[in-house]
């Protein structure tokens, strides 16, 4: 007999609407397969065989987060096929920073009504930022909230599970003053920060289509850019060079996420001169009258994941990482002291 229910759909709930995204999802989902992947999505659980060859102590690392008030200009543009990119990035991004290589993700996704469509667009946003990190998308849930949020709205988070070999994992007890940190430049504002982007902007139907000299696209265009992934150029330099420190630059920006890389007794000097500050960031601090303290102390500013390395390997950094694509900037040093974050 055939899965549906009346009674069900009149509270709000279309089982089968739930049914057609699962079809509609699955060519995403397979972009996503990769060795190690067991089961297809469909099941009461994601199957997953890590291959723990040549490692001496394999350990797991998990990372979650979602997309944060962000999602609300995907409404706004009626565009749900990147903010899918977002929900992987603030999972991938954290867990590389320990060094870990992501295996899987599983995305949860509440929406006001199941329309399989735009769901189907969602889960082609969160598969394109798998295939970015070179894990695999092994399974969700999509759950219909009727009465719980209008019938046009959604939220998305998820989570991934990585690996890593301890003896090589990353964990800043090698930093010593002196190292060199290095800024991989951010694609914008990412997944932060967007409480005060839209008080600043007043973000509405009509606002988010304005236009400035300063951007090269129409605001929330330029807002609703993806995350950058760093996965794979991280795991590159692991390669090359000793890593002795990542921090992945999310909300609190410099102030709060760059001291969590760092041991105790060690501070960070940053050259202000040094950071690549994107126009959409000149832009918001003019706009909105915002100190430079606080915009420090709330986005990326442009640089969207610090890395360490020994003064010694810092030049063959810069240059591993421009092939593989991240144009790089040398932002500071490591320096004794309790400051955290000092600016020069």
């Amino acid at each position: 007999m055939e899965s549906f229910s009346e009674s069900y759909k009149a509270a709000g709930v279309d089982i089968t609407a739930g049914y057609k995204s699962v079809e509609l999802m699955k060519k995403h989902v397979a972009r996503t397969n990769i060795p190690g992947v067991v089961s297809g999505i469909g099941g009461f659980g994601g199957l997953f065989a890590p291959d723990f060859k040549g490692m001496e102590e394999p350990v797991l690392i998990s990372g979650t987060d979602g997309v944060g008030t962000k999602i609300k200009l995907a409404f706004l543009l009626d565009k749900h096929n990147t903010i899918g990119i977002d929900s992987v990035a603030m999972c991938v991004n954290d867990v590389i920073c320990c060094g870990a290589k992501p295996l899987f993700f599983l995305d949860y996704i509440a929406i006001g009504k199941n329309i399989p469509e735009k769901v189907a667009s969602i889960v082609e946003g969160i598969a394109e930022g798998c295939v970015q990190s070179g894990c695999a998308l092994i399974g969700g849930e999509t759950a219909e909230h009727p009465g719980l949020m209008p019938v046009d709205e959604y939220d998305v988070a998820g989570f991934c599970v990585g690996i890593a070999d301890k003896p090589k994992m990353i964990d800043g007890s090698k930093l010593r003053a002196g190292d060199v940190l290095l800024g991989l430049r951010s694609s914008g504002v990412h997944s932060n920060g967007f409480s005060l982007v839209r008080k600043i902007f007043d973000i509405n139907e009509e606002t988010i289509n304005n236009t400035y000299p300063e951007l090269d696209a129409p605001l929330g265009e330029t807002l609703l850019t993806p995350t950058k992934i760093y996965v794979k150029p991280i795991l590159a330099l692991m390669n090359e060079v000793e890593v002795k420190a990542v921090s992945h630059i999310t909300g609190g920006g410099f102030y709060e996420n760059i001291p969590r890389m760092l041991t105790e007794g060690l501070s960070a000097k940053v050259n202000k001169e040094a950071i690549p500050v994107l126009p959409i960031f000149k832009l918001m601090q003019r706009v909105g009258n915002i100190s430079e303290h606080d915009m420090f102390n709330t986005f990326n500013m442009g640089v969207g994941m610090v890395v360490a390395v020994s003064k010694d390997e810092a030049e063959k950094a810069l240059e591993v990482l421009k092939a593989n694509g991240e144009d790089a900037v040398v932002l500071g040093e490591v320096i004794e002291g309790s400051e955290g974050v000092v600016f020069a």
